[in-house]
């Protein structure tokens, strides 16, 4: 894969907060920091926008980059991303925020330089698009959620 080009958008990263990287060399994503300045609560049901102080450009249209929740972080304390997964287009190239969401019960603290997301850098397939009128059949058809039963 081509490289991944990071801007640091703050002169805590690399110093204070440490840079993104793979935790382990079979992690498929790079843990991102919160670059903040003070400690947020986030409390029950509450949403933040979390700065992680960087953005990326991807090598090109054919990637995307992902950002998903930390195993850890939700089976412990409940915290997951609001929008479930974060999706950066391989034309932005702002500032990476991640959105937060408490689902438990009791406040959390992130503190700066918490590992707050993960992010993936995947490829894309951009379909063209056919409009028809019907499409074809599939034994499951339009059979929705738990349509397939249990296994």
């Amino acid at each position: 894969m081509p490289d991944l080009q990071i801007q640091l958008l703050s002169p805590k990263l690399g110093d204070t907060i440490p840079l993104p990287q793979y935790e382990t060399p079979g992690a498929a994503g790079l843990d991102l920091r919160a670059c903040i300045d003070a400690p947020i609560t986030l409390s029950p049901g509450a949403l933040v926008l979390v700065p992680t102080g960087l953005a990326i450009a991807l090598p090109s249209p054919s990637y995307v980059a992902l950002l998903f929740a930390r195993s850890g972080l939700a089976a412990r304390h409940g915290i997951a991303l609001s929008n479930g997964v974060g999706v950066i287009d391989s034309d932005y190239r702002g500032e990476i925020k991640v959105a937060l969401t408490n689902l438990s019960q009791t406040p959390y603290e992130v503190k700066p330089g918490d590992r707050i997301c993960q992010l993936a850098v995947l490829p894309v397939v951009q379909a063209t698009l056919s409009f028809v009128d019907h499409l074809t059949e599939t034994q499951r058809g339009q059979g929705g959620f738990g349509s397939t039963g249990r296994a």
